[in-house]
């Protein structure tokens, strides 16, 4: 197993922060620096400022059909918080400390990943990793080339929340599928996103699902339940 994914799966650091930790010469492998691609045998001893690390039991991760109505916060104390809608399924959860992997807000519904492996979920939830979310949404009016192609290249949004009151979003997939309803795909998460992007062009939205999330899809997963991952689809978020 390469030192970066050992690592992660010890729970230490991202593979990204590992390949670092690594190159700061903070790790070891029997005594020894090494490089950011060299394995870990089984026996070896694997140290981080010099204190041994292991590899933890395997992590959880599921798929949840996140209902509208359901607040993403794990306050118990919340009234419709997502952690007592994911203990409501038809199915008892796993037994772990599990997390929600990002947010989607109180009004939309669709795909939310919970994890207990805590570097994987900041990997997914970072601004800079990439991760594409893909979005069914439905508008109050017909869509245009201009308001498709203005969604595609990048919305200007003000009074966002703090620290940038003025952000710029990245460019994304968009794909018409009604007069009034398409598929977006972006690599971010911005509060209230694909709402603020939509009212920011005069659209207001009137129902928004997320489908996908990296290689995870929701397919038919009913709202209120959930399942756990395929081996691909873990596959697909390493």
């Amino acid at each position: 197993m390469r030192i970066n994914k050992y690592l992660a799966e010890a729970g230490i650091a991202s593979r990204r922060e590992a390949d670092r930790l690594v190159e700061a010469g903070k790790v070891t492998i029997n005594g020894r620096r090494p490089g950011p691609g060299d394995q870990v045998e089984e026996g070896d001893e694997v140290k981080v400022n010099g204190t041994v690390v292991r590899p933890v039991a395997r992590k959880t991760v599921i798929a949840f059909h996140k209902p509208v109505g359901v607040i993403t916060t794990t306050d118990a104390a919340s009234p419709d918080n997502i952690m007592e809608a994911l203990m409501n399924a038809r199915t008892r959860p796993p037994k772990a400390r599990l997390i929600p992997v990002g947010r989607l807000d109180v009004s939309s519904s669709g795909l939310i990943l919970f994890t207990d492996d805590t570097a994987l979920a900041d990997r997914l939830m970072r601004p800079d990793s990439g991760t594409e979310k893909e979005y069914d949404v439905i508008v109050d009016k017909e869509l245009t080339q201009e308001f498709l192609a203005h969604m595609a290249k990048g919305v200007r949004l003000e009074n966002m929340p703090a620290p940038q009151r003025i952000v710029m979003t990245r460019p994304a997939k968009v794909k018409e599928v009604g007069a009034t309803r398409f598929l977006i795909i972006i690599t971010e998460g911005k509060n209230r996103q694909i709402r603020r992007m939509c009212e920011a062009l005069g659209y207001d939205v009137r129902k928004l699902r997320r489908t996908r999330v990296g290689g995870v899809e929701l397919g038919d997963l009913p709202e209120g339940e959930w399942r756990p991952l395929t081996k691909e689809e873990l596959a697909s978020l390493a």
